[in-house]
């Protein structure tokens, strides 16, 4: 676990950097969470389908095999949801071992998909990539270059084919990356590629404006045997929904625009707020599917570290693993009993964590960012249960506890 915290500590890192204009580093970097055979800091992932391939299915980490409506074999591509970056990509024939990572799904293979088209160097399309631009291929196609947070990079032909979300439901002419090498730890875990949901013109959301309108959930599941789910848009079913979910403001940054951020106001730890003035919450937190660790301001995680120590006296102690100084030995222990902890965001919304959300492998699952300055996190462990709404154009995060 310990390798998995400073991965997720690097791209922390690298996030804040953004944020803060403290990097000149020209390539912006995407974030995925590394291998674990545990869910807690495991990939979220979700199967969905390149060309006629498949259609999207609840969060899952196993694949299917399904078949088109003409009758044709059609595969699914099981693909991390990233909400902290902005080009998706699945791994592509050709595409050999060492040069790729093993995928429990067959390759996506361009030669098989009518409706498959590389991106010529001289469109808009590949105008359009920015800083993810990596030049142009012998036989003028638009090459594509991401690189990680941990030093995990894919690169390879950016790609036009439609992505299938539904029997009904084709993105014509989806642009996306066709990853011929790839490398690190961040694909240890047999994935395809990446749906990336940022907040850049590349990704899923923005792609998708006219008809999802910039809206979309998630719920990440608390074990690795649950199931969670992905949500583009609003569909009618589900408004009578809307009372049960509570509301903050969604922030933006113009140095980083791939990020959706909210304002902490309060942590409430069993059932008492910590004294900590709102101020200390003033940096911000990053909210995404793909950072594992919550980071507080050290003034608000000292006290909340304090609060939890506090209620915990009857349980041994264990030794800190990298950034996570909180750690309890359970064994033996038949039924373990957690303080209550809430966060309480701007605009009064109080989201109470579920039990599945406070700890990882043993240990509180928060830790001190540099300074009371520093953005903070709100980490995908946190998220755990919870329908989390992304609503880029009412400028709002909601959401909904028990989800899943």
């Amino acid at each position: 676990m310990a390798d998995m915290v400073d991965d997720d500590q690097r791209r922390a890192d690298y996030i804040q950097k953004r944020l803060t204009g403290a990097t000149d580093d020209k390539q912006p970097m995407a974030f995925l969470s590394r291998s674990s055979q545990y869910v807690s800091g495991a990939q979220y992932a979700t199967n969905g389908g390149l060309g006629s391939v498949s259609h999207l299915k609840s969060l899952s980490t196993t694949a299917t095999t399904n078949s088109a409506p003409d009758g044709t074999s059609a595969v699914t591509q099981t693909v991390i949801i990233d909400s902290g970056s902005d080009v998706s990509w699945v791994q592509c024939k050709p595409c050999p071992l060492p040069m790729c990572h093993r995928q429990r799904d067959p390759l996506f293979d361009p030669a098989m998909s009518t409706t498959y088209a590389a991106v010529p160097c001289t469109s808009a399309a590949c105008a359009q990539l920015g800083p993810y631009r990596r030049g142009c291929s012998a036989n003028a196609q638009c090459q594509f270059g991401i690189n990680y947070g941990d030093g995990s990079t894919a690169t390879g032909t950016y790609s036009f084919d439609d992505l299938t979300l539904g029997p009904y439901d084709v993105i014509r002419g989806f642009r996306f990356g066709c990853a011929h090498a790839d490398r690190g730890s961040a694909f240890d875990y047999d994935v395809a590629g990446s749906l990336a949901l940022g907040g850049g013109s590349q990704s899923l959301v923005q792609q998708t404006a006219t008809r999802y309108g910039r809206v979309f959930s998630y719920c990440l599941p608390p074990t690795a045997s649950s199931l969670g789910f992905l949500v583009l848009g609003v569909p009618p079913e589900r408004a009578q929904l809307i009372p049960s979910f509570v509301s903050t403001p969604l922030l933006s940054s113009s140095m980083a625009p791939t990020f959706y951020r909210v304002l902490l106001r309060a942590i409430i730890v069993a059932g008492r707020p910590l004294p900590v003035p709102p101020t200390v919450f003033s940096a911000s937190s990053v909210i995404a599917s793909t950072i594992v660790i919550s980071r507080l301001p050290p003034t608000a995680y000292q006290a909340l570290r304090a609060a939890f120590r506090s209620a915990m006296t009857m349980y041994r102690t264990a030794p800190p693993v990298s950034i996570l100084d909180t750690c309890y030995d359970f064994t033996g222990v038949r039924s373990i009993t957690l303080p209550s902890i809430a966060l309480v965001f701007d605009g009064g919304a109080t989201v109470n964590l579920d039990v599945a959300g406070i700890l990882l492998q043993g240990c509180l699952a928060f830790a001190p960012t540099a300074t009371d300055r520093m953005p903070g996190f709100i980490g995908n462990v946190q998220q755990r249960t919870l329908e989390v709404v992304y609503d880029v154009p009412g400028k709002a995060i909601r959401f909904r506890s028990a989800a899943c």
